[in-house]
């Protein structure tokens, strides 16, 4: 039969809340990952183009296939989504940057670096997972061109029609 309870006092003491783990969530704190130098690796993606994105602590330098960040990304709003993780997370100037990227046009590839520097970020310090996440730059942007069809003048636009 059914409990009945007096006050709400009484109620509080007979229910228990589920622990974390009871639920499923894991209670280990997540670590950082970093190799022997002090590096962390992470690889971002955005469109067709694939980073690699080794970070260390350093001065700011960003190197993007051998070249600094103001000669390969040469239009600012692209050196400005490379420094949008490092803004987000207040660890400006503090991290050197060193990615090889392939694949794709300049837009993707300085998304797909920033996608990186991001993953790299929370890797080496995990207690800017929380700001990162929040501002969205850990989630891959999925989009791609879609594919040509057969039979059609582009992925989905048919050939004219004639009825004569």
């Amino acid at each position: 039969m059914a409990e009945t309870f007096s006050s709400l006092d009484a109620l509080k003491g007979a229910v228990t809340p589920a622990s974390p783990a009871a639920i499923g969530f894991d209670e280990t704190p997540r670590m950082p990952v970093r190799d022997a130098l002090g590096r962390t690796y992470a690889t971002g993606k955005r469109k067709n183009a694939v980073a690699r994105v080794w970070i260390k602590p350093g001065s700011g330098k960003v190197v993007v296939n051998g070249k600094e960040m103001a000669a390969y990304f040469a239009r600012p709003v692209l050196q400005m989504i490379l420094r949008q993780p490092f803004t987000v997370a207040g660890v400006e100037n503090e991290f050197d940057v060193m990615a090889t990227v392939k694949g794709g046009g300049l837009s993707g590839q300085a998304g797909a670096v920033k996608h990186g520097i991001s993953k790299a970020l929370q890797l080496y310090e995990p207690s800017l997972r929380g700001a990162l996440k929040a501002a969205g730059f850990l989630t891959r942007d999925s989009r791609v061109v879609e594919r040509k069809k057969y039979g059609k003048a582009k992925a989905r636009k048919s050939f004219q029609f004639s009825k004569r």
